[in-house]
């Protein structure tokens, strides 16, 4: 997949996959509660696709439901190694082929392992779209799928402000 243009770069991989999304415009959001109003859904069913770096310098790609965030000592266990960051904004544009905000795996550049958190499973969730204004609804599972994705508990509930 050598496509520049987001939008073209996300068809064709879910047409390649055989995964069928339904991908809806909205308004920006401020919050989850407001993004998971905006979507007609609950908050857990908002997932966020975070790039996370290897200590090697490789990328995976970790699936977060909404009102949690990434476990890390979960997670190092489960990639299997002892040293996990956040990379800034420019590197994960890089990592990934998409803008924080808009990343999901779905025509993600460089073929990222996938890790999902296990709640996930069973569920129609909304994702990013690979641009702004949009999100993409998939069923968790055929997502889990099409990716071989690794399925763990990798998160922790995120506390209350």
């Amino acid at each position: 997949m050598t496509t520049t243009d987001p939008i073209a770069r996300f068809d064709a991989d879910a047409a390649a996959r055989g995964l069928r999304v339904e991908v809806v415009e909205r308004p920006a959001a401020d919050s989850l509660a407001q993004a998971a109003e905006l979507l007609g859904i609950t908050a857990g069913d908002v997932v966020k696709t975070l790039v996370v770096k290897r200590h090697d310098g490789d990328f995976v790609l970790a699936l977060v439901p909404g009102g949690r965030s990434i476990a890390w000592k979960k997670l190092r266990a489960v990639v299997g190694v002892n040293k996990l960051s956040m990379p800034d904004a420019a590197t994960a544009l890089e990592a990934s082929g998409y803008e924080r905000g808009t990343i999901t795996p779905i025509g993600a550049t460089g073929d990222l392992p996938v890790y999902a958190d296990e709640r996930i499973v069973g569920r129609r969730v909304a994702l990013g779209a690979g641009r702004h204004g949009a999100s993409a609804f998939v069923d968790a599972d055929d997502l889990i799928a099409a990716y071989g994705a690794t399925v763990a508990d990798i998160t922790d509930e995120e506390p209350q402000r």
